[in-house]
């Protein structure tokens, strides 16, 4: 995948299949330290031991729609190619969490992408979770939390197309206000 938004889709999309009701991502760019840290957890079926030691073979998938799972095994290689990483601890009935890591300023690193419109494409497909997204720039950060806008909203459904356009500009005037802030 070109973008790691995209990855960060198919991991969110596995909690949802999963039953999670909370989701929480985390795009934590340090750019003293050189890294990024991207950790995404739900409180979703979860998996056993053994799955987990098998869940970043290409080989192995639950899906029944296709016999490979390429997700995973593709984000853990990108993150060794850039000095990182990937993790994964999940209980059964518990949850998930998955966290990788890379040299934030390594070359072959592929951009953290279009997260507005991951997370749009999220809620318009489904909005019976709760999706907190916390985006870190050194020491700014900004968070988007479903359960704030529900409560805003009342009975309006977040998936409703006003809903969508108002949060689609105000997640862009956030991350394009946490990247000024960054760049001074």
């Amino acid at each position: 995948m070109k973008e790691l938004s995209l990855h960060i889709l198919d991991i969110v999309q596995n909690a949802i299949s999963a039953e999670a009701d909370n989701i929480l991502i985390i795009i934590d760019e340090n750019m003293i330290d050189d890294k990024l840290l991207i950790t995404i957890s739900d409180d979703g079926n979860g998996m056993d031991e053994q799955y987990v030691q098998q869940v970043i073979n290409p080989f192995i998938t639950s899906r029944k729609t296709r016999r490979v799972g390429m997700g995973l095994p593709l984000l853990k290689q990108a993150a060794i190619e850039c000095m990182g990483d990937l993790k994964i601890e999940s209980s059964l009935h518990i949850g998930t969490k998955v966290e990788v890591w890379f040299q934030h300023s390594h070359i072959n690193r592929v951009p953290i992408g279009n997260m507005v419109e991951t997370i749009i494409t999220l809620l318009i497909n489904g909005s019976h979770f709760n999706l907190q997204y916390t985006h870190k720039i050194n020491e700014h950060q900004m968070t988007f939390d479903t359960r704030v806008i529900r409560q805003i909203l009342g009975d309006v459904p977040l998936n409703h197309p006003d809903v969508i356009e108002w949060v689609r500009e105000s997640l862009q005037g956030e991350i394009m206000e946490l990247y000024q802030y960054y760049k001074g």
